[in-house]
């Protein structure tokens, strides 16, 4: 996406990490899901006063009201929708994922998707649907209506 737009990357998780000195599943064990979230709402406040950039950011993200505010009012939000069964196709081997290191993380995602998508709704610009659709079909398709954004505001 970021390469589409011509426009810088930076991944919210990876921030954290970077400075944390730890990876997310440390953190989580160290401090549990409130201390990665109370930094991840540092990092999101930063990262969206920024501009000019695409923002990748965890799932979570949306449990914050500041964070859905910051990033609705300060940038311009796509929420990748996705299918719980794709969900674990694409994270059924990641162990970067705290919350699915669980015994049923289909139950785990389901659960999630519940809670999270009025926020997810609430917070986005656009609601794109991506279980179907080739990554470079699904950024075309993002910076067209970008464009179209950007042209009517």
């Amino acid at each position: 996406m970021a390469e589409v737009l011509g426009k810088a990357f930076i991944d919210s998780d990876k921030v954290i990490e970077e400075r944390a000195g730890a990876n997310i599943p440390w953190i989580f064990d160290l401090e549990g899901e409130p201390g990665f979230r109370e930094r991840e709402c540092y990092a999101i406040d930063e990262l969206t006063q920024q501009g000019d950039l695409v923002l990748a950011t965890g799932g979570g993200v949306v449990k914050s009201p500041e964070n859905r505010r910051w990033l609705h009012e300060r940038g311009w939000v796509v929420y990748l929708r996705t299918r719980v069964d794709t969900q674990l196709e694409r994270t059924a081997k990641d162990k970067n994922r705290p919350l699915l290191q669980q015994a049923d993380p289909r139950a785990v995602l389901t659960r999630l998707l519940q809670e999270r998508e009025p926020y997810y709704l609430e917070t986005a610009h656009l609601v794109v649907d991506t279980d179907d659709v080739s990554p470079r079909a699904l950024a075309d398709h993002i910076a067209q209506e970008f464009q179209r954004y950007h042209e009517d505001s």
